[in-house]
């Protein structure tokens, strides 16, 4: 007798892989959403906050992209939502951009990578349409995430060899980093998953006097990274005539910048990247205060 499979086992097999797509997430407050890849047979999207009064004809402002965090396993596009409405009310043009994931498609870092490096070429290749400065645009992310915007800065090679528009650039000109899993060697992070491509991948070891000024945040009690690879990161950067912040967080874990850990960090993140984008003269004043706790998904506590 053949086994009988149920309709609910059926509906189960057969709903899998749908669950697993990247879906168009609908922003309050952001522009039309545009695909900016099409990859491993889904659409990557990438979605984008106006300054108001943006005028593309007009205007050159700078950019950001931030990349979520997930291990390259999952995460979602939403995490740096807030971080792109403040910086758009200060005058950047933002964005967040989904990229392959092992839970969604099946791949490898490299592929995040590759991801990554297409997000920051599409923003740069589309820069004049959308009122962009093409030599400001920065990338940001946390995590895994963090480590996608490090390699589009630091990293060379890793592009995808499918890649259009392979001409143009996919080289950050700014990194902000929310503890970035950037040192992948044989001590760092997920070397076992990255062996294949390693050093190129691990920006820790790819560290030269071309790339961008960068600001990361870690707290001191990160499992993931321990000080003492955040602390080297920037004093390579350094040492090559590249300018470097880091800020350590005392007693704090890993994600520890996102609202729902603590708000407090969250806030003080926002703030001193924002400040690091005045240094670069990227921006001009101060942040409105008010106005970023306006974001906050909950009332601020205390």
């Amino acid at each position: 007798m053949k086994p009988i499979v149920s309709a609910l086992c059926l509906a189960a097999i057969f709903t899998l892989p749908v669950l697993a797509e990247t879906r168009k997430h609908d922003f309050e407050g952001a522009a039309t959403a545009q695909v900016y890849k099409q990859a491993s047979g889904d659409d990557l999207w990438i979605y984008r906050f106006d300054p108001t009064g943006h005028d593309p004809a007009k205007d050159k402002r700078p950019a950001v992209v931030f990349f979520f965090g997930g291990g390259w396993n999952g995460g979602t596009v939403t995490q740096f939502e807030q971080h792109s409405k403040h910086l758009a009310s200060r005058g950047m043009v933002a964005f967040v951009a989904d990229y392959r994931v092992k839970s969604r498609q099946k791949t490898e870092p490299d592929a995040c990578v590759a991801d990554g490096k297409s997000a920051v070429r599409w923003v740069r290749t589309n820069a004049e349409r959308l009122g962009i400065d093409p030599d400001r645009i920065a990338a940001g992310g946390g995590s895994a995430g963090g480590h996608v915007a490090a390699t589009t800065g630091i990293c060379d090679g890793l592009d995808d060899p499918a890649e259009k528009d392979s001409d143009v650039s996919s080289k950050a000109n700014a990194l902000l980093l929310f503890n970035p899993v950037y040192d992948n060697g044989p001590e760092g992070y997920g070397h076992a998953r990255v062996t294949q491509w390693f050093p190129a991948i691990s920006p820790a070891h790819n560290i030269s006097k071309d790339d961008p000024p960068t600001i990361v945040f870690f707290g001191s009690e990160d499992p993931l990274v321990p000080v003492s690879t955040a602390k080297k990161f920037d004093a390579d950067l350094k040492a090559v005539g590249v300018k470097s912040e880091v800020w350590i967080y005392e007693g704090q874990p890993h994600g520890f910048f996102n609202e729902s850990k603590s708000q407090e960090s969250f806030l003080d993140t926002v703030l001193k990247m924002d400040h690091f984008l005045v240094s670069i003269g990227w921006m001009d004043g101060r942040a409105d205060e008010a106005r970023l706790k306006s974001l906050l998904k909950k009332p601020l506590k205390g």
